[in-house]
């Protein structure tokens, strides 16, 4: 009995601390946070009392203890003591390691001009000060720009031609909702909000799920209605649905008429796009399309909650602003739990010119694409836009060594000899082993910042709520040390702290970090109207575009003017369509792979802790009985999975939810974790898709055999 109640008042001694979970993910969960002591943390909480995290958050992050005390964390800066990627390090003070990196840069400049230098950085964390501070130097220091194309570049862009803005239904909308609809995102795996307040629906109003996806993943499991359909059709499906609303007289004619640009020849351009068309180019029935057609013909508060996965195929823009135009044609964009969604990235403005030193910046200085660094780094003269090499490299917050496409040659570029690269990281990475100087990174948990969701409609402070171990330091103290020994920390935006940088990036909204702090977030979910674009939608005739303007349409991630406009635009469809832009299977590569995220892993984040991967197991192959049998293939052989990129070996893992010809990698799993120590991302592509550019991670051909045949 005395033990229980010392364990009860331990328990009510707990602290918890407020924060937002930092990670790549579009719900940005408001967190609560159990406080051990001075620099430990106990369980990980969602916030019960905002209203979209609803006190729910994946797994993963509730056992965040495990990333922030484990042993491997990265302690002491670390310079290179052998070759490349052998694994010998020297260890090394924090001065040292900056005066080197400095030095390193500095005679790169030397000798080739500043564009030589190129700051790479993504979304290891979402906090803004300690993740674009990177541009502040950049800028300062006239180093090559940076085209962030690797995530949302393919789902914005389909997006924006269809609605002109960046924004949608109120998201928690989706409890009110009587039909909703989940295309293209596992969302029990990778936005576990999404369910919350989908199966809310269903409980309190009696909702119908739908799923759209490539595979039976959980979210499909869950669905009333899942449809399985082949990657890089889901343009297919929605036109076949479209169809159908026109031939039964489910479209809402009255409001096509007010708010969509050409609804007659939307009409007469489906004429031709029936179920059964779309049935033999998707796998889907005949009578999956007519219910799913019928279910949200008749069903006016249906809400769409669109997802990146579909998009990330070459023709992913098209297939976004197809399943987009569906809303359209329903006017289900009227109704209370009706419309759709798909990010509120657009409405979420925050005043960033200081912390990205914005006005620093010089126009003619060439862009480099994220995307392409195996082109960028091997030489490729396209990618590099008649510049210099890149012979010098700082960065933070990501691990394109693992996680960027066509990885044989981006491991060949880190390689050079004349390349010399820092990286600022938490644990010994893919990237971390190839660079010349690793520094220790601090945890969200360790430092201040601000996070922006995405998914939803918050903006929520981070601060400090534990101290770091001995060694790592911020972003922000990186950035701020190298601005000093590169002579340009005089310059406007240096010398701020992190509280000061979210001071400026609060203004606009009347708040500071103080202020912030006592509130946790802010909402800024626009009025219903303006959310539902009953006012118009953001195109200059206020109109929902179905014939989209691929080329002239302004879009978040549109290539600056100097890089041009990507991939066989001039293949894109006048109206919503299928278009074979993708790696379409032929004889010699008879199967397409996508490579969709796993459970327990956040790209590749969450791969150095015990309890994922344990749940993970090990990289495995999702292939259909039928076809491993004809393959001789048994559950659990080795299988080698390949194309003209390269090859790798997993584990065959038989699964019947899937169609034929289709297999699934889930999960990024480290390079060192496969047979022959290289990754999933030898087999993507690093083209850039038409219009704006991307990655298209989930359209890939390939051949599949038995490992050693």
């Amino acid at each position: 009995m005395n033990t229980h109640v010392r364990t009860a008042e331990s328990q009510a001694r707990v602290k918890i601390g407020h924060s937002a979970c930092p990670h790549d993910c579009p719900s940005t969960c408001a967190l609560d946070v159990e406080i051990l002591g001075p620099n430990r943390i106990g369980r990980v909480h969602g916030a019960k009392d905002n209203s979209y995290t609803a006190g729910v958050i994946c797994a993963k992050v509730a056992r965040y203890a495990e990333r922030v005390h484990h042993p491997d964390r990265l302690l002491k800066p670390l310079v290179r003591a052998g070759s490349k990627g052998d694994g010998q390090w020297k260890e090394a003070s924090w001065e040292a390691a900056l005066d080197l990196v400095a030095e390193k840069f500095i005679a790169a400049e030397e000798r080739y001009g500043s564009e030589t230098v190129w700051p790479y950085f993504y979304a290891g964390t979402m906090g803004l000060v300690q993740r674009d501070g990177i541009e502040r130097l950049r800028h300062a220091k006239k180093y090559s720009g940076y085209f962030d194309s690797i995530c949302t570049n393919l789902a914005w862009t389909g997006y924006v031609m269809g609605t002109g803005s960046l924004r949608g239904a109120d998201p928690r909308e989706m409890a009110k909702s009587d039909c909703v609809v989940i295309w293209g995102t596992n969302a029990v795996v990778t936005q576990v909000n999404v369910m919350t307040h989908a199966v809310r629906a269903r409980k309190e109003r009696g909702a119908k799920i739908v799923a759209v996806d490539v595979y039976e993943n959980a979210t499909i499991k869950q669905a009333d209605l899942g449809l399985v359909l082949k990657p890089g059709t889901d343009g297919a499906l929605a036109c076949a649905v479209m169809h159908v609303l026109f031939r039964d007289n489910l479209a809402d004619r009255a409001y096509l008429q007010k708010y969509t640009d050409d609804p007659a020849g939307l009409e007469a351009h489906l004429a031709t796009r029936t179920p059964e068309w779309a049935s033999a180019i998707t796998g889907l029935s005949v009578e999956e399309i007519e219910t799913f057609a019928r279910m949200v013909g008749t069903t006016k508060r249906t809400f769409f909650r669109l997802g990146y996965g579909f998009a990330r195929q070459r023709n992913g823009s098209v297939n976004m602003h197809a399943a987009l135009s569906i809303a359209a044609v329903t006017g289900c964009w009227q109704y209370e739990g009706g419309g759709a969604f798909h990010s509120n990235s657009g409405i979420l403005k925050l005043a960033t010119d200081t912390l990205e030193g914005s006005r620093l910046r010089d126009p003619n200085i060439r862009h480099l694409d994220q995307s392409r660094i195996g082109p960028i780094l091997t030489g490729r003269p396209d990618a590099l836009y008649g510049g210099p090499p890149v012979t010098a490299m700082l960065i933070q917050n990501t691990n394109p060594a693992n996680v960027a496409p066509e990885q044989r040659l981006v491991r060949r570029g880190f390689l050079r000899d004349d390349l010399f690269t820092c990286v600022h990281e938490q644990f010994m990475t893919d990237t971390a082993k190839l660079a010349d100087v690793v520094l220790p990174a601090t945890m969200f948990l360790e430092h201040d910042d601000i996070y922006k969701g995405g998914g939803n409609q918050h903006v929520t402070l981070g601060p400090k709520l534990i101290d770091p171990p001995e060694g790592p330091r911020t972003n922000h103290y990186v950035i701020e040390e190298l601005a000093k020994r590169l002579g340009v920390a005089e310059m406007p935006g240096f010398g701020l702290t992190e509280r000061e940088h979210i001071d400026l990036l609060l203004t606009r909204h009347g708040l500071t970090f103080s202020s912030l702090e006592a509130q946790r977030w802010v909402d800024l979910q626009p009025d219903f109207e303006t959310a539902h674009f009953l006012n118009g939608f953001g195109h200059a005739d206020g109109k929902f575009r179905f014939r989209p303007d691929w080329t002239g349409t302004i879009a978040p991630n549109r290539p600056p003017k100097s890089m041009g406009i990507y991939g066989p635009y001039d293949r894109l469809p006048e109206f919503p369509d299928h278009v074979d832009l993708i790696e379409v299977a032929d004889e010699e590569h008879p199967f397409r792979l996508a490579t969709s995220p796993a459970r327990n892993f956040l790209n590749s984040t969450f791969t150095e802790t015990p309890s994922s991967k344990e749940r993970e197991i090990r990289p495995q192959l999702l292939i259909h009985p039928e076809d491993a049998s004809r393959l001789g293939l048994g559950e659990g052989e080795r299988v080698e999975i390949g194309n003209a990129r390269g090859e790798v070996v997993l584990h065959a893992k038989l699964f019947d939810g899937l169609k034929r010809g289709v297999v699934i990698a889930e999960g990024v799993w480290p390079n060192s974790a496969h047979e022959r120590g290289e990754g999933i991302n030898v087999l993507t592509g690093s083209d850039a898709p038409a219009p704006y550019g991307g990655a298209a991670f989930h359209d890939n051909k390939v051949w599949v055999k038995r490992a050693g045949e």
